[in-house]
C-alpha cells in the first residue's frame, strides 16, 4: 500500500510536477532531497518510487528535520534523515552507508527557497511582515543572529552585501543609516529594521516592500548560501549514478547563474575531458500561470536539470 502524502496545509512544494518529471523516480531507486524543508517534495518522490525507493533527506534546520520526520513517518525506514548542510552531501551519503565509488543516487533535488515554516514563524526572524527577533539563521543551533551580525560588521561590508546579494540600489544609504542607528536604536527585531529601511528610502516600487532586498541580502550573507551552493555544485554531480539526475530550483538570479554555469562547464567537451553531464533543460523551467496564482512564492522559481553521463 502506498502511503498518502501528508503535507502541512500552508506548504506547497514549488514546481513539484516539473521536478518529478525530470527526476523520474522509480521503485528501487535511491534519491536525495538535499533541502528537505517540510518534506513536500520528498513525500512525492517516495510515493512515486514506492514500494522500494529510498530517500536521504538533508536539512540544516533541526526543526525542519523534526517536522519532516513526522510527516514522512508513514514511509518508515525508506527515509534517512540528516541534520546537515547540503554542501556536505558526499559526507552525508557516505555516513548513511551509500557507496560513492561510481555514484549512488538515481536522483537528487535541491530547492533553494526559504520554507514557508521559516518565513511564516515570526520567531525565526526571516520576514519583515511578522515582527520578531532579527535572527535569520537557517540553523539556530549555531552562529550569530542577523542582529548580532549588523552590530559587528562595518558600513562598507553592509553596503557590499546589500549591493551584491540584494541588488539594492540604495545600499550605501541603507548601510549608513544602519550604522548610525545602531548606537541609538534597538535593531534587534525584524520590525525595527523594516521601519528603519522604510524611513530611509520610502516606498520606491509598487507592490514591493522597501525592506525586501535588504532582508534577502542579509539572509544570504548570514547563512553563506552562495558558498554552500558552490560546495554542493562541486560535490553533487559525482554522487549521481550514470543516468542519475540532478534538479536545482533557485529563486535568486545569482543562484540560477551559478547552477547554469556549473552545468554548462560539466556538459562541455574539451581537449582534456569528456563531458560529465547532459543538460536536460534547454531553457530554464518556470511555474505556470495556475501555480503562480495558487502559490505566489513560485513566481521567481527557476528549475534546471542535468543527467550524469556514463564514463
Amino acid at each position: 500500500m502506498i502511503p498518502e502524502l501528508v503535507q502541512d496545509p500552508g506548504h506547497s512544494p514549488v514546481l513539484l510536477e516539473e521536478a518529478l518529471e525530470f527526476l523520474a523516480p522509480t521503485p528501487g531507486g535511491v534519491y536525495c532531497d538535499a533541502t528537505l524543508g517540510l518534506g513536500g517534495h520528498a513525500a512525492a518522490i517516495l510515493q512515486r518510487s514506492s514500494p522500494s525507493g529510498r530517500l536521504v533527506g538533508i536539512d540544516r534546520d533541526q526543526d525542519a528535520v523534526v517536522r519532516a520526520g513526522a510527516s514522512l513517518a508513514p514511509f518508515g525506514d525508506r527515509v534517512i534523515f540528516a541534520h546537515a548542510r547540503f554542501g556536505s552531501i558526499r559526507a552525508v551519503l557516505e555516513g548513511s552507508g551509500f557507496p560513492l565509488a561510481d555514484g549512488c543516487l538515481d536522483g537528487c533535488l535541491l530547492d533553494l527557497g526559504v520554507s514557508s515554516m521559516q518565513l511564516d514563524r515570526a520567531e525565526r526572524g526571516f520576514s519583515f511582515r511578522n515582527n520578531g527577533p532579527l535572527d535569520m539563521r537557517m540553523d539556530q543551533s549555531q552562529g550569530e543572529t542577523a542582529a548580532e551580525f549588523l552590530l559587528r560588521v562595518d558600513e562598507e561590508e553592509i553596503e557590499r552585501i546589500l549591493r551584491d546579494l540584494g541588488e539594492e540600489r540604495f545600499a550605501r544609504k541603507i548601510a549608513r543609516t544602519i550604522v548610525e542607528a545602531r548606537g541609538n536604536e534597538d535593531l534587534s527585531t525584524t520590525g525595527a529594521l523594516s521601519k528603519l529601511i522604510s524611513r530611509t528610502i520610502g516606498r520606491r516600487e509598487r507592490n514591493k516592500d522597501p525592506a525586501t532586498r535588504t532582508f534577502q541580502a542579509l539572509r544570504i550573507a548570514l547563512n553563506d548560501e552562495l558558498g554552500e551552493l558552490e560546495r554542493f555544485l562541486a560535490n553533487a554531480p559525482s554522487c549521481l549514478k550514470p543516468g542519475g539526475r540532478l534538479v536545482v530550483i533557485s529563486f535568486h538570479s545569482l543562484e540560477d547563474r551559478m547552477a547554469k554555469r556549473r552545468f554548462r562547464s560539466l556538459a562541455a567537451r574539451d581537449a582534456v575531458a569528456e563531458p560529465r553531464l547532459r543538460i536536460l533543460t534547454k531553457h530554464v523551467v518556470t511555474a505556470g500561470d495556475e501555480e503562480r496564482a495558487r502559490n505566489p512564492r513560485s513566481r521567481s522559481a527557476k528549475l534546471r536539470a542535468v543527467e550524469r553521463l556514463p564514463k
